[in-house]
């Protein structure tokens, strides 16, 4: 059954222009909760190269996390402190303030998406230079293991 899915979505992904493939993967890495690693996995099923897969959901995902840390950057100093922290953003602060930002950027994918992750560890003063860095890592790395999985995981069913 899986294999016939598979098969459909790749049979109608190659019907498609291939710049349009490619930028199908790039929205979907640009998506929040789908990101680099599951537009990865959305590219292998579809049919694209695995380089390619990963590539193209890694783009999408960096260039939204670089305009959420570039706008958050740009809001933070306009926005007032004073106001209460919410339980979910204290969590996060309490992990940020324990892991830092490599650690934020590299684990905070298994809870909530780079763009989210992002944004806070800029609100909590953390370098936009040091938060673009490790994410760019994190999100090559996501996108790379996912991608892998997804391809030896076809290969597994055909």
């Amino acid at each position: 059954m899986m294999d016939s899915i598979v098969q459909g979505l790749q049979d109608f992904t190659a019907s498609l222009p291939e710049w349009l493939q490619w930028a199908g993967i790039v929205i979907a890495g640009a998506i929040p909760f789908v990101e680099s690693y599951l537009g990865s996995v959305i590219g292998v099923l579809a049919g694209l190269p695995l380089p390619i897969a990963i590539a193209m959901a890694v783009i999408g995902n960096l260039v939204t996390m670089l305009l959420v840390v570039l706008g958050a950057g740009a809001v933070r100093s306009r926005v007032a402190r004073d106001k209460p922290e919410s339980a979910r953003r204290r969590k996060l602060r309490e992990r940020f303030d324990r892991f830092g930002v490599a650690g934020v950027s590299l684990l905070g994918q298994t809870i909530l998406p780079s763009q989210i992750t992002s944004a806070a560890m800029v609100s909590f003063g953390a370098s936009r230079h040091a938060v673009i860095a490790w994410q760019t890592v994190s999100i090559i790395l996501w996108g790379v293991a996912f991608g892998l999985l997804a391809h030896y995981g076809v290969t597994m069913i055909d």
